[in-house]
């Protein structure tokens, strides 16, 4: 059987590694962005110099032909689901037996004047990389329109450089759809601390042309206020490169349709990733998740189904992490910017003001649903564990200590946290227990 993948992200490539594992089938791996499978979200860190290009590839050049999956560097220009054939860009054409659809996102844009000049791109793929790599040199300032977490990223790899950045942000406090009011102001804080000229409710108007072609300027809708500027970030999001499939004959609202089994309408077409949309979501999650597990999830479970293994696609309990300059980030369970009504929160936040901990439960029955976390990491599993078994908040208040996962030698919060949180509410907290490695694991196999 032959077994063709459209896109060499982390969802394609995950496929195709366990196509290998668990079959002998044909494997063909499709892309026009790079010849080798690396890692996008180390983007930044090429650009700030912390890795090489080479130092993003999980896996050695030869380890493609030593299992027997093919790539091809080209781009797929047209699909025929009757003849089960794909048509390339440099002319050659390549049936399947089955395909999956592994596109990936694409960089939002909103119809703005100057959109598509030279030295305005996204930051998505390696070709946006090289473009900012080029545009860099010299550069008098930077504009990035849109926040988030590849706005900030974008902020930070220029910030590196010393090149001054100007972020246009149309939310009153940094990326406050998605975090709560005391981790967004906390995060707005930190970006202004940096020297970052952030100037938020403010939207792009227009990116000034300068008679060659390239932009020069980024005027603000509001104020009228133009910055003056040598390049154009547009990070206001991402959305599913499915534009140039919308007329194939494919199931697509924001995203490709795909059931439980990551099946499209068409016979024998799959998506994954950040293209794929769920038709009937889990509760908790959401229709499109553009996020790196995710990915490899999908990746895997459609492998399993493709080999005849019958497997539902579960993402489980939403995670997620990052960067926001110096302060770290964690998400886990159902933490809103605006909760729901019957979910309370409690929430710790440290003097510095760049670390916090809040937690959210339901008050029907003191059950955990949420927590986000700033500048203070926890362990997935601990956390997992106790939303899968809606622990008692009081439990888990009374054992924060099997949670921590900072580094050796880092200073501890638990008590700290646990008599804040008993301040806030009549639930009574006991003392964290001091905490040791052979506890986390007791307690993880409980």
């Amino acid at each position: 059987m032959n077994i063709v993948i459209i896109g060499n992200g982390i969802s394609g490539i995950s496929t195709a590694r366990w196509l290998r594992k668990l079959s002998d089938h044909n494997i063909t791996v499709i892309s026009s962005e790079s010849d080798h499978f690396y890692s996008r979200t180390a983007l930044m860190y090429i650009y700030m110099g912390h890795m090489r290009y080479q130092d993003t590839k999980p896996y050695e050049d030869y380890f493609w032909e030593k299992n027997r999956i093919d790539l091809v560097n080209d781009h797929v220009e047209g699909v025929n689901y009757e003849t089960k054939t794909l048509t390339l860009k440099k002319g050659n054409t390549l049936q399947y037996d089955k395909l999956v659809l592994a596109l990936g996102s694409k960089s939002n844009k909103f119809g703005w004047p100057g959109q598509d000049l030279n030295k305005v791109t996204g930051l998505y793929n390696l070709q946006d990389l090289e473009k900012i790599e080029a545009y860099s040199d010299g550069l008098n300032r930077a504009v990035i329109v849109g926040g988030g977490l590849i706005g900030i990223e974008l902020a930070e790899m220029f910030h590196s450089r010393h090149i001054p950045v100007t972020m246009f942000v149309r939310e009153k406090s940094f990326w406050d759809a998605v975090l709560p009011q005391e981790e967004s102001q906390m995060i707005t804080r930190h970006i202004l601390k940096n020297g970052i000229d952030l100037r938020l409710g403010t939207n792009l108007k227009e990116i000034v042309d300068d008679g060659k072609g390239n932009a020069c300027a980024a005027i603000a809708l509001e104020s009228g206020d133009k910055v003056d500027c040598g390049y154009v970030g547009l990070t206001a999001g991402v959305s599913p490169n499915v534009d140039w499939l919308k007329e194939s004959g494919l199931k697509i609202n924001r995203g490709i349709i795909v059931n439980d089994k990551l099946e499209t309408n068409q016979s024998d077409v799959y998506a994954i990733g950040d293209c794929a949309e769920q038709a009937n979501p889990l509760p908790g999650r959401r229709g499109v998740e553009a996020i790196w597990y995710t990915g490899r999830m999908m990746g895997e479970t459609c492998a399993y189904n493709i080999c005849g293994h019958d497997i539902s696609y579960n993402p489980g309990i939403w995670f997620n992490s990052a960067k926001f300059i110096d302060i770290e980030y964690q998400v886990y369970g159902e933490v809103l910017a605006k909760p729901k009504e019957h979910h309370k929160a409690l929430y710790w936040e440290h003097e510095d003001g760049e670390k916090s901990v809040r937690i959210l439960y339901d008050i029907n029955d003191e059950s955990i649903v949420g927590f986000n976390l700033m500048g203070i990491r926890f362990r997935h599993e601990v956390c997992e564990k106790w939303l899968r078994e809606k622990t008692n908040v009081k439990e888990v208040i009374a054992n924060l200590t099997l949670a921590n996962f900072d580094p050796e030698f880092y200073k501890k919060h638990e008590e700290e946290i646990a008599k804040s949180f008993s301040n806030q509410c009549d639930l009574n907290f006991s003392t964290p227990k001091k905490s040791n490695l052979d506890r986390v694991l007791s307690f993880l196999k409980a």
